[in-house]
């Protein structure tokens, strides 16, 4: 599939995004290929029915749409996005949409990592052997963390498993989550 990330910035879309069971299903499908809505809700730990509103929800917004069924009596779901990023039209409000989209996104990867961590010893050696766990504290301009950003984001593009198609065998399914901002702390 050819990279589609668009940039988001219309409130509706982001208070549709930043409901926790959208942002997970539209990231389960973004990574994992079309799927139904009980493959859905069985991934996301929800109920079929609850997941079939939140993708309509999400077709609704242009970021999924029904896919083609090999017997035409199931209903596969493509996300219609490879990834994106948000613009907030008011990003000084706590209160908007683009803020809480973020929080909703901070909590799904919380929640990936301590499922991970609940589950960790049962993880493939080679697996628990490659996970990682890193936090660091720069001294950086604002300037050099944006260009570490865009040279994080240039080696991680090509493994993005919405458009990666030169994928090895044991290549598998892997989160990988990054936060960057100022301690506003330290003053």
């Amino acid at each position: 599939m050819d990279q589609r990330r668009p940039v988001l910035s219309e409130s509706a879309v982001l208070s549709a995004l930043a409901h926790p069971v959208r942002l997970d299903v539209l990231n389960y499908l973004m990574s994992a290929g079309p799927a139904t809505a009980s493959v859905c809700a069985r991934a996301v730990g929800d109920n079929p029915s609850n997941c079939s509103y939140h993708l309509r929800v999400l077709a609704r917004h242009g970021l999924v749409e029904a896919d083609e069924s090999g017997d035409g009596r199931e209903r596969p779901w493509r996300a219609t996005v490879t990834g994106f990023s948000v613009e907030d039209a008011d990003p000084a409000s706590s209160n908007s949409a683009g803020a809480a989209l973020l929080a909703a996104s901070l909590q799904l990867d919380q929640r990936l990592a301590r499922d991970y961590l609940a589950e960790r010893e049962s993880a493939p050696p080679q697996w628990r052997a490659a996970d990682a766990y890193a936090a660091y504290t720069l001294r950086a301009t604002p300037q050099e963390l944006s260009e570490l950003i865009d040279q994080l984001d240039a080696l991680i593009r090509p493994l993005i498993a919405a458009t990666r198609d030169d994928a090895p065998r044991a290549a598998e399914l892997v989160h990988v989550g990054l936060q960057a901002f100022p301690r506003l702390d330290t003053s």
